[in-house]
């Protein structure tokens, strides 16, 4: 499968990235952890209890924990003796593997393919207030370091504020900015700016919409004549149906992802502001509850800081390991 990699930065560079912004989340599960296996040096049921209700309060979520403890009463049973000294190693082959079960993979994947579909059409959903905007200027200004001809569009038309805010990051990342007037029908904006691409051979085209959570019915059925109208322009559009969540509101977050899942086929997750909170470990919880693949990870306020989510290196890094 060949899909686009953004500019490119050294290993040691987005180590130090992933390190720095999930330091809090490491710090505060690390101390957790310590806790739960403080005076022992075997991994018995007392430390396995102790263990999940770190990791229940570290923000992994309950239906995941009690995965991870379950894969990890197996592993003890199966080595015999396990101690204490083991336990983050054996951690980060465990989650590792349980998230490569459980999230979409294989095939799914070969569908996500910016080099087949020109332009390839993303549309970005989530509440106000997640980073929404940010991270589209962000991937738009990452994807045109890369040599990718890009357009965005200004679909979130309900708010003027969130217009000019999408054209502030089109001028940052030197990509053009497909609008209407406030109030405008969002389908009509998602229509003009495929248009535009299109007659323009754009690579790229990053769609923002409503950021609205109030009534199911109606963000089903704008999101659903988005998509329709798009498809009149691009008929395979949108390629791509990424939900922005903000990590630091911990099960808040999950319950976003179940609510627009519900409203519409999501395909992919970028979880933001992770640099902020403690609350890092939801990105595991909900990666592997939703069954959704987590693409993008904000660690900062740079172009640069939003990474693309690769599971070991994050895993590795909130549990301390290099």
């Amino acid at each position: 499968m060949a899909f686009f990699s953004f500019f490119k930065r050294s290993k040691e560079e987005e180590q130090k990235t992933l390190d720095e912004g999930l330091d809090k989340s490491k710090q505060s599960l690390l101390s957790r952890i310590g806790h739960a296996i403080a005076g022992k040096t075997t991994i018995d049921d007392e430390v396995l209890d102790n263990l999940e209700e770190a990791l229940i309060a570290s923000d992994v979520g309950v239906e995941t924990t009690l995965q991870i403890i379950e894969r990890l009463q197996a592993r003890v049973k199966r080595d015999k003796y396990v101690g204490t000294d083991e336990l983050n190693r054996i951690m980060v082959d465990e989650i590792c593997q349980m998230l490569d079960e459980n999230t979409l993979g294989g095939a799914q994947e070969s569908d996500r393919d910016d080099t087949v579909h020109k332009p390839y059409v993303v549309m970005v959903v989530g509440v106000n207030g997640v980073g929404k905007t940010t991270t589209i200027g962000k991937l738009a200004w990452q994807y045109k370091q890369a040599g990718k001809s890009v357009y965005l569009g200004a679909a979130d038309t309900f708010r003027a504020a969130a217009v000019e805010q999408l054209c502030i990051w089109g001028e940052r990342a030197g990509v053009p900015v497909v609008k209407q007037q406030q109030g405008s029908d969002p389908a009509s904006v998602a229509y003009d700016t495929l248009q535009s691409a299109k007659a323009n051979n754009a690579d790229i085209v990053l769609i923002d919409t409503a950021g609205r959570l109030h009534n199911k019915v109606n963000l089903m059925n704008e999101l659903t004549k988005i998509k329709q109208v798009m498809k009149k322009v691009v008929p395979d559009a949108p390629h791509e149906v990424l939900l922005v969540l903000d990590g630091s509101t911990g099960q808040n977050a999950f319950e976003q992802a179940r609510q627009f899942a519900a409203a519409t086929q999501i395909t992919s997750l970028a979880v933001t502001k992770l640099d902020g909170t403690a609350k890092g470990g939801v990105v595991i919880g909900i990666s592997n509850e939703m069954k959704i693949p987590v693409r993008y990870i904000g660690l900062g306020e740079k172009m640069e800081d939003l990474q693309h989510f690769e599971r070991e290196p994050f895993v590795r890094s909130i549990l301390g390991l290099k």
